[in-house]
This record gives C-alpha cells, sequence and structure tokens, in this order.
C-alpha cells in the first residue's frame, strides 16, 4: 500500500516508521522536503520526501499528522483533488497552548476537528485514529497489561474498516465509536492524556478500554 503522509513532525515520523516496518511504502511531505533526506535514509528505500501536495497524491491513503492549528493551510497546500475517493487517517488535535497548561480546545466541545476536515475534504472518507497515544507508542506499543485501545471514527464503513486493519497491525485493540462526529469525544481524550503526563512526569500511557 502507498501512503502519503502530511507532517514531519515526531507524529509523522514515528507512523512513516510504523508503516515501512509493515511493509507499506511511505512518502512524507513537508514545507520544506530537503530537511528530511537524512529521516529517508534512516528509514529505507520504501520511503520518500515530497511535497504536502506530491505527498498527498502518492498516497492511497492520506495520513494527516500537522499541528491542529496548521491542518486546513496544509490541506490546502496538498490540494484538495489529491484527496478525491481516498481515506484519510486524521490523528490532529485542536489544542490550544496559547494560555499554558492545561490546553483548551480551539474548535470548542460542539464541534471537532475531525468533522471541520470531512466538511473540507468532502470527497474523502475521513477517519479519526491515533490522537488518543503519544508518539512514542504509535506502533506495536507494549503495555504490562496488554495492547492499549485505540479509538476511531468516521463515517464511511469500509474506510475505518480498512483503518481498523491498519490499527491492528500496529498492535491496538480497537474501539469503532461511530461516526465522524465521534471526533468531539476523541479530541478532549488528548487533553486527558496530557494532564496525566504533565501531573505525573511520564509520557509512557495509554488509554484501555476493558470489554466483558
Amino acid at each position: 500500500m502507498k501512503v502519503g503522509i502530511l507532517g514531519s513532525g515526531d507524529v509523522g515520523k514515528a507512523l512513516a516508521r510504523g508503516f515501512v516496518k509493515h511493509g507499506h511504502e511511505v512518502c512524507i511531505g513537508s514545507r520544506d522536503p530537503t530537511k528530511l533526506s537524512l529521516f529517508v535514509k534512516e528509514v529505507g528505500s520504501h520511503a520518500c520526501t515530497g511535497t504536502f501536495a506530491e505527498a498527498a497524491k502518492f498516497g492511497e491513503i492520506v495520513v494527516l499528522a500537522t499541528l491542529g492549528t496548521a491542518t486546513e493551510s496544509v490541506i490546502a497546500l496538498a490540494g484538495k483533488e489529491n484527496f478525491t475517493g481516498k481515506i484519510v487517517i486524521d490523528t490532529t488535535n485542536p489544542l490550544d497552548f496559547s494560555k499554558g497548561m492545561p490546553p483548551s480546545l480551539f474548535v470548542g466541545f460542539n464541534d471537532s476537528l475531525g468533522e471541520r476536515i470531512q466538511k473540507w475534504l468532502p470527497h474523502a472518507h475521513v477517519v479519526k485514529a491515533f490522537n488518543t497515544v503519544g508518539n512514542a507508542h504509535m506502533v506495536n506499543p507494549v503495555f504490562p497489561n496488554g495492547p492499549p485501545t485505540m479509538f476511531m471514527c468516521g463515517n464511511d464503513a469500509n474506510a475505518k474498516k480498512r483503518v481498523g486493519e491498519i490499527v491492528q497491525q500496529f498492535g491496538f485493540d480497537l474501539a469503532d465509536i461511530g461516526g465522524i462526529q465521534g471526533a468531539r469525544v476523541l479530541e478532549p481524550m488528548c487533553i486527558g492524556w496530557v494532564l496525566y503526563g504533565a501531573a505525573n512526569n511520564t509520557w509512557n500511557h495509554a488509554f484501555k478500554l476493558l470489554k466483558k
């Protein structure tokens, strides 16, 4: 599978390594692709770099791994036509740190960045996932109490099925919470993750849904 990743921060790089590890081809997009030359060399021959537009065009699946505040501009730079008919994995969180800790949500609680992305990309199939765990544990995480849960939501059943397969390949239990409006719940979960980390001086934690 060919995967285009928009965003070259820690999340984008972690997921790029994960996709290559599991046999996929990756193009990671950046405003300045040249800065990724060493990273691509490290990851190997199944990785390449390009502009946001080149990465979006490359991918059968496109991953948004941008800062929440930059997401709309990155989509515009990538070209909305390059998302048409594709699955878009939305890993973003609309965090606002302008007033310090704890962060707030710049979308409020009656909207979500996931829903906005689906509106910006009406001809793509947006699935929210990978936004409730730190980048260090996004690929085949190992915890004493077993695999953590990856929560996801989206409107298209076939897109969620495909993303669910990726989630499980990456070593998570899967929890589908319904349509993209569920991002109104998943995005605030990230604040809970951040607050626990800050209070306990650790970032080695993840959510687990217990089922009977």
